[in-house]
C-alpha cells in the first residue's frame, strides 16, 4: 500500500524541520561567507575600508570562516584556527577587522570555545581569544587601548555565556550516557538472569527426565531377565532397550555436567512437587507471614517437569512477599481445571516482584512457564498488593 499524500507531506516537513535545526548555523556561515566576499569587493581602498589586495582579502574571509564548519570534528581546534588567521591577516591588511564578517567569525569562535568539554581547553582558549584581540588592536592603525579593552570584555561575556550553555549541554549528554550504560547493563543483567535461570530448568529437567529414563532401562533388564530361552528376538529388542537408556542416561549426565556450577554438586533429592506446597506454606509462616492455601478442583497426578514449575512458582511467590513486598499476609490458590492447573500467590506487600537472586524472580518464572506454554500475569492489585498467576497447560 502506498502511503498517502498527506503523510508524505507530514514526513517531508518533518526531514525539513531537522535538516534547518541541524545546518541552520552552516547556512549562516555560507551567507557570511558571501556577504563577506562582497563588502571586501565593494569597500577595497575606500576610507576605512580593505586596503588589499582584493584576492589575499577573499582568502583571508574564507580561511576565516570555512574552519567553523570543521568545528563538530575539531570543537578547540576549529576556534583557535579562526582566531589564528585573523591575527595573521591584519598583518598584510590592517583594515580588514574593520569588516563586519571577521569580528562576527571571532567572536562566534570565541563562543564555541566556551563550549568546550575539556576545562582547561576551554580557558584557553579564552586566552588565545584575547591574544587575537591584542594582535588585531595593535595592528589597527586606528586602534588603541581602548578597543583593545572593549573587544576583550566582550569576548570574555561571549566565552562565559558559552562556557555556561556548554556546561548545561555536557550535564545533559553525560546524563544521558549514564542512562545508556544502566539500560545496557539492564538488558547485560536481564540476559544474564535467563540464560542462569534456562540452565537452572536445564538441570531439573534432567534430573525429572533422568529418572523417568532410569525407570524405563531398569524395567527393560528387569523383563529381558524374566524371558524364557526360546524368547531371543525378544531379549536382543530389550537390550538395545536397555543399552540405549543407559547411553542416554550417560549423555545427559555430561550435558548436565557441563551446566552445572563448580560449586554445585549433584542433586541426589527427588525434585520436589506441588503436592508439598504445603511445607512451603508452613516455612512462610515460620517466617512470620500469614498464608492460607487453598486446594481448589480435583487434584491429579501433573507431569514431572511441569509440577516442579508449579512448585517453583509458589515457591518464588512466597518468597517475594517475604523479602521484596514486605507483607504480613498471602494467600496461595491451586487450582485443578479442566486440561490445566493454575497458580495464584497474593499478598497485601508493596514489593515489585522481580527477585533478581541467583537468576530467580520474574525472568525465570517467564522462562518456566514458556517452556510449558502456559501464561504468566504479575502486577499489582487493584485493591493494594501483588498478584501472581500462571496458568500452565496439561497436555
Amino acid at each position: 500500500m502506498r502511503p498517502s499524500p498527506e503523510y508524505l507531506q507530514v514526513v517531508n516537513r518533518h526531514r525539513l524541520w531537522s535538516l534547518a535545526r541541524r545546518y541552520w548555523f552552516d547556512a549562516v556561515l555560507i551567507g557570511g561567507i558571501g556577504f563577506g566576499i562582497a563588502e571586501s569587493t565593494v569597500r577595497q581602498n575606500d576610507r576605512g575600508g580593505p586596503q588589499g589586495p582584493l584576492w589575499f582579502d577573499v582568502l583571508a574571509i574564507l580561511a576565516t570562516v570555512l574552519p567553523l564548519f570543521a568545528r563538530r570534528r575539531f570543537p578547540f581546534g576549529a576556534p583557535v584556527a579562526v582566531g589564528v588567521v585573523i591575527a595573521l591577516s591584519s598583518f598584510v591588511d590592517k583594515n580588514l577587522v574593520h569588516e563586519i564578517v571577521p569580528p562576527i567569525a571571532g567572536l562566534a569562535a570565541v563562543f564555541l570555545v566556551g563550549m568546550v568539554r575539556d576545562r582547561s581547553q576551554a580557558v584557553a582558549g579564552l586566552a588565545a581569544g584575547v591574544g587575537v584581540v591584542a594582535v588585531a588592536a595593535y595592528n589597527d592603525p586606528t586602534g588603541g587601548a581602548a578597543n583593545l579593552i572593549f573587544f576583550s570584555i566582550v569576548s570574555a561575556i561571549i566565552w562565559t555565556i558559552g562556557f555556561a550553555i556548554g556546561r548545561q549541554f555536557h550535564a545533559a549528554d553525560e546524563a544521558k550516557e549514564r542512562a545508556a550504560r544502566a539500560e545496557r547493563a539492564r538488558e547485560e543483567r536481564a540476559q544474564a538472569a535467563v540464560a542462569d535461570e534456562r540452565a537452572r530448568i536445564a538441570r531439573e529437567l534432567h534430573d525429572v527426565v533422568g529418572h523417568s529414563v532410569s525407570v524405563m532401562t531398569v524395567q527393560a533388564s528387569a523383563v529381558r531377565r524374566l524371558l524364557r530361552p526360546h524368547q531371543e528376538r525378544q531379549r536382543e529388542a530389550l537390550l538395545v532397550v536397555e543399552q540405549t537408556g543407559r547411553e542416554a542416561l550417560a549423555e545427559m549426565r555430561r550435558m548436565v555436567g557441563v551446566l552445572r556450577r563448580p560449586e554445585e554438586g549433584p542433586a541426589l533429592a527427588p525434585q520436589p512437587s506441588l503436592e508439598h506446597a504445603d511445607k512451603l506454606v508452613e516455612h512462610a509462616r515460620e517466617a512470620g507471614l500469614q498464608v492460607e492455601l487453598s486446594i481448589e478442583g480435583t487434584p491429579e497426578q501433573l507431569p514431572a517437569g511441569l509440577d516442579l514449575t508449579a512448585y517453583r512458582l509458589v515457591q518464588e511467590g512466597l518468597t517475594n512477599a517475604l523479602k521484596h513486598a514486605q507483607a504480613s499476609h498471602a494467600e496461595v490458590v491451586v487450582q485443578y481445571g479442566e486440561g490445566y492447573v493454575e497458580v495464584t500467590v497474593s499478598d497485601d506487600g508493596h514489593g515489585v516482584g522481580s527477585g533478581d537472586g541467583g537468576g530467580h524472580g520474574l525472568v525465570g518464572m517467564r522462562e518456566r512457564v514458556s517452556v510449558y506454554g502456559g501464561e504468566l500475569e504479575a502486577g499489582p492489585r487493584a485493591g493494594g498488593g501483588y498478584r501472581l498467576r500462571a496458568r500452565l497447560p496439561l497436555s
